[in-house]
């Protein structure tokens, strides 16, 4: 049997390895060759995940953990890190995510990109995304947690301006890598601060520590700092507004970021470092406050969003703060299992939006579609299977996720509750706008756009069933006990929360009290989808053009709170006056100053030394005597 710790090994390697050899030889190999490489090389990295995961499993609960120490890479005085890989339930089950998501997006851009001239150098990106991520996750420590987080930053950078040509796309991806920037300052300085503090950077001997020194003002920082990170990579609020924008790239590249890799960085950070943060009330209050305020306030934004991919993006950024506020109120399995389930339903989502904009020869508007389930019949399908998911349809996967959310904040407080709930409700709503206005109603694309409208190949259709049933029963390895299940992924992901769990005090609701939750929100839900389909399909409402009249508020949500306008007026705009400043003092006086003034003083010296070397041997001898004189009246003066 093959050695486990080589497994692990692999499970990064193999697309890093797709990735260099795409890269090395992209103008030399065909374009099927190249997505084979990339394709095959995720796949293999799942079936080894699952090895892992079932070998996981199979080890007694207390024992499931797993170490590969691969090399030392750094040791200076005190300071030392390695290259080695921490393997627990957690890290497992994003294995699974990152290697089968990535996997089935990697299978859908070879139909997607099939057409593009430069789908070599798109595949050998996707695979350094995948390897990065999965660098993040698999990382021992702080270390290599940093390194795969600033990866996936450089990756995301790469996709979405992948169309370079395009200014409004580099702007974008210009945009997402400076954002991420800001966070990922938060990060480095948190880390730095660990090691400072606790004298290692390894999460074994981190977290050993703090169980042993409990909670401090210091310890309250570094979770704030590290938080700071997470609401960069996981488009929190203020540093949100970079995510919608990365709809620029190609679609299976935005379905990569919100479902798979780049947002779930956050999550996935804040529930490895549970027990800091469960030592650190004051941070899990500030994770409970900023999830709140962006799941709310994102959710508001995609009401009146045009733009099929950006009302999927604010969904995804609502989406994200509800699994803050799980973390944000201790319950770290129930976000992961809200990750989980939302990693299906929003693939499919936006995999299915690519499928549509694919039909539709590149249009993007809603409310330039209309009709298109009888065009794109499988399309409609796995879209409709993916909205139900999202707006939390029994026994859709997204229901048992997001109603183990609004349970626990029901537990921690009504008022976090009822803002959870609201949010969950404005989800319902503008996805079933969102379907209604894309696939029912009469067709309102031109003629000529009409005449093209057809069903994607196989290779995209494919991956969109899959995950459309994973988005369907994805979600029943979460059933909770009131439904007669046992909530295996709560189960299986214990072990890692275990220390969080005993200084954390449960107040369980009763049965009743969760059946009553239940009913209230299925019973809103499907109101609230009887209320956007008499609106959008039975009085066949269009939204307004930009240009029609709308009222304030309409405006102000669809204009997205002018939070970009905002910071461009007060971050951005000033810097650039201060920067124009700063050329015209430092690089006009003073660099250009000095280089041209000096730069002058040699030229004209140089002129005059060339005249020196005429080839004149009778003046070469006399400077060879003159030199000679000069060297034995110095070495006297200097006796």
């Amino acid at each position: 049997m093959v050695n486990s710790e080589l497994i692990i090994a692999l499970i990064p390697l193999l697309p890093l390895i797709g990735f260099l050899l795409i890269s090395l030889f992209v103008n030399r190999i065909s374009k099927s060759l190249a997505s084979l490489i990339a394709t095959g090389s995720v796949l293999v990295s799942f079936l080894l995940a699952v090895i892992i995961f079932i070998k996981l499993i199979g080890l007694p609960v207390d024992q499931r953990v797993i170490q590969v120490n691969i090399f030392n890479w750094i040791s200076v005085e005190d300071f030392s890190a390695k290259i080695s890989f921490l393997i627990d339930p957690l890290s497992s089950l994003m294995l699974l995510i990152i290697t089968g998501v990535g996997f089935l997006i990697h299978v859908y851009s070879i139909g997607y990109m099939h057409n593009d001239e430069a789908s070599n150098r798109f595949f050998s990106y996707l695979n350094l995304f995948v390897f990065f991520m999965l660098l993040l996750v698999m990382g021992s420590n702080y270390l290599l947690l940093f390194v795969g987080w600033e990866g996936v930053g450089l990756c995301s950078y790469l996709l979405i301006g992948f169309w370079f040509k395009n200014k409004e796309y580099t702007y974008a991806a210009n945009k997402a890598f400076i954002m991420n920037r800001i966070g990922d300052l938060g990060l480095i300085v948190g880390v730095i601060l660990i090691f400072i503090h606790f004298g290692s950077i390894e999460y074994s001997s981190v977290l050993q520590a703090v169980s042993k020194q409990g909670g401090s003002e210091i310890l309250t920082l570094i979770t704030i700092l590290l938080f700071v990170g997470a609401m960069g990579k996981s488009a929190q609020i203020p540093l949100y507004t970079w995510l919608p924008d990365a709809m620029a790239g190609p679609t299976p590249v935005s379905a990569l970021i919100h479902a798979a890799t780049m947002v779930t960085a956050g999550i996935y950070m804040v529930a490895r470092n549970n027990i800091l943060y469960t030592l650190s009330p004051i941070s899990l209050n500030l994770i409970l406050i900023v999830g709140l305020i962006t799941a709310l306030f994102a959710a508001t934004i995609a009401l009146t969003q045009n733009d099929i991919k950006k009302v999927l993006a604010y969904s995804t950024v609502s989406q994200l703060g509800l699994m803050f506020v799980a973390l944000g109120v201790g319950a770290y399995s129930t976000g992961i299992f809200h990750m989980t389930t939302h990693a299906f339903f929003k693939a499919l989502l936006f995999l299915a939006a690519g499928s549509v904009i694919h039909g539709m020869q590149g249009e993007q508007d809603i409310r330039n579609m209309g009709g298109l389930r009888k065009y794109l019949p499988i399309t409609f399908y796995v879209f409709f299977i993916g909205v139900l998911a999202i707006s939390g349809i029994p026994p859709f996967a997204g229901f048992f996720s997001k109603d183990e959310i609004l349970a626990k904040a029901f537990e921690h407080s009504p008022v976090v509750y009822g803002l959870a709930l609201l949010t969950s409700l404005l989800t319902v709503f503008y996805m079933f706008r969102l379907l209604f206005l894309t696939f029912f109603g009469n067709a309102r694309a031109t003629e000529e756009v009409k005449h093209h409208i057809h069903e994607s190949p196989k290779s995209m259709t494919i991956p969109l069933i899959v995950l459309a049933i994973l988005s369907l029963v994805g979600g029943w390895i979460g059933i909770p006990e009131v439904l007669g299940g046992s909530n295996q992924v709560g189960e299986f992901l214990d072990p890692v929360f275990t220390s969080s769990q005993v200084l954390l005090s449960e107040h369980a609701l009763s049965r009743s009290t969760e059946i009553i939750l239940m009913s209230v929100v299925v019973v809103s839900t499907l109101i609230l989808i009887g209320v956007a389909y008499s609106i959008y399909v039975s009085k066949n409402t269009v939204p307004q053009k930009e240009n029609s009249t709308l009222s304030p508020f309409h405006t102000l949500l669809y204009n997205k709170y002018y939070i970009d306008e905002l910071y461009d007026s007060v971050i951005v705009k000033p810097l650039k006056k201060i920067a124009k400043v700063f050329y015209r003092l430092i690089e006009k006086s003073g660099i250009d100053f000095m280089v041209n003034t000096f730069g002058n003083s040699i030229v004209s010296g140089s002129k005059f030394a060339r005249l020196l070397q005429a080839g004149d041997i009778a003046f070469y001898i006399f400077a060879m005597v003159i030199g000679i004189i000069v060297l034995i009246a110095t070495g006297g003066l200097m006796k």
